[in-house]
This record gives C-alpha cells, sequence and structure tokens, in this order.
C-alpha cells in the first residue's frame, strides 16, 4: 500500500532530484581543448589541448587510474572564466579527492610570480604594487602548485615551454 502511494509521487519529481535514480552527471571525453581560465579532464589515455601557450601555465593533474585533469591558468582574467588565484582551488575540486600520480606545470615560468596563485594581478588596486617575478622560479612555481592542490612538492615538476599549443597525453 505505502509503495502504490509512493510510487505517483516518485514519477512526478524531475530525474535531476533523483540522485539514486538518474544517470551520472557526465562522461569523461577522450580529448578536450582547455582554453584561458577553464579546466578540462579526459578519460585514461586521453589527450589535452592547451592551445596558444604564450604568458601562461598549464597545470596537468595526472590521476593514478590513468586520467588527466588540466588547467590553464592565464596571467590576465579572460571574461566569464577563471582568474589565476581561482584556478588551483577548481583544479583541486575537479580533482575531487582521488589518487594523484604526478603534477605537471608548463608555459611562460618566467612572466610568473608564485603569489599569482594566491592573488590575481586583477585583484590588486589603484596603487599597490603588483609582485613581480624575478627571473624563472620554477621551486617557488612548485610550491605554490603543491600548496594550493594540498599535493606532495615532490609530485610537482616546472617546465618551460615555448610559445605554442601544448598537447598532454
Amino acid at each position: 500500500m505505502v509503495l502504490a502511494l509512493a510510487l505517483p509521487l516518485l514519477a512526478a519529481v524531475p530525474a535531476q532530484a533523483q540522485p539514486h535514480l538518474a544517470a551520472p552527471a557526465y562522461s569523461v571525453p577522450a580529448t578536450a581543448t582547455v582554453t584561458e581560465g577553464q579546466i578540462r579532464e579526459v578519460a585514461r589515455g586521453g589527450v589535452l589541448t592547451y592551445p596558444s601557450v604564450t604568458s601562461c601555465l598549464t597545470v596537468t593533474v595526472r590521476l593514478r587510474g590513468g586520467g588527466l585533469v588540466g588547467a590553464h591558468a592565464s596571467l590576465f582574467q579572460v571574461p566569464g572564466e577563471l582568474r589565476s588565484d581561482e584556478i588551483l582551488p577548481a583544479l583541486r575540486k575537479a580533482v575531487a579527492g582521488r589518487p594523484v600520480a604526478a603534477v605537471e606545470v608548463r608555459g611562460a615560468v618566467g612572466a610568473w610570480h608564485p603569489g599569482y596563485f594566491t592573488r590575481a594581478i586583477e585583484a590588486y588596486g589603484d596603487g599597490e604594487a603588483i609582485p613581480q617575478p624575478q627571473g624563472r622560479d620554477f621551486d617557488g612555481l612548485a610550491k605554490a602548485v603543491a600548496l594550493g592542490l594540498k599535493q606532495p612538492r615532490v609530485s610537482v615538476t616546472v617546465e618551460d615551454v615555448p610559445d605554442g599549443d601544448q598537447v598532454v597525453r
């Protein structure tokens, strides 16, 4: 009797309100393009493409299960996308506590101050001094990324790469 009363009510509730009955929220693609201020994920064996990396840094998390989660951090915010101080918390959330094998940071290392990951250039007001990079700070960037992703420093590598598209397999 209770089931007979509950079925019409259950049918009236949209599928998204029934998480135990709904299909998965998304499927992970095999390939993805990650533009400035974005985060994307690909399945095991997949490929991430970061187009036009000039003054940017890319952060690719290699999951122990074989997938990749990548972020394209921009020095200046692209309208509607993440700022540099939002990218690591959003990437950490996208990884969602899954085991991490490695973290690879690539791009214009000499254009970046590690502090841009905690306070974006846009966050500074008139008259405030914006920290300037003092050469290529590989260790400082690795420490900032490790801290932002709550990963051990030893799991983060940093590589200065020339301008252009980056493809990570």
